[in-house]
């Protein structure tokens, strides 16, 4: 796949034990990504956050938190993202989670595997 240019990244934000059926949530959109044939995506989990309740979330010893904040990056062109928020749609809907989902323009510079 080639990938140049204008492209759209899609930021989803979640908590960690935010479930779709059995799986967490970050793992079932990166299948759902990875089976829409999209470029690429990354998981990330955060040390320390907040969201629509206000209540915080951290890694700090004194106050564990078994939730903390999952951000999943996935990008492609314009025309698989916008697609692929209709998935995004039936996922959240489907598993009763809260969360976050944005999206904006990036620009690839370059996009290749290490083969």
């Amino acid at each position: 796949m080639h990938l140049e240019g204008e492209a759209k990244l899609i930021r989803i934000f979640i908590g960690e034990s935010d479930k779709a059926g059995v799986i967490p949530l970050y793992e079932k959109i990166v299948l759902e990504a990875k089976a829409f044939g999209l470029a690429g995506a990354t998981v990330t989990k955060g040390i320390m956050g907040f969201g629509k309740d206000s209540r915080i979330h951290t890694a700090k010893i004194l106050r564990l938190s078994e939730d903390l904040p999952i951000v999943i990056e996935i990008v492609d062109t314009q025309e698989k993202s916008e697609s692929f928020k209709e998935k995004l749609d039936e996922l959240f809907e489907s598993s009763k989670c809260g969360g976050l989902i944005t999206i904006e323009k990036v620009e690839i510079i370059r996009y290749s595997s290490s083969k």
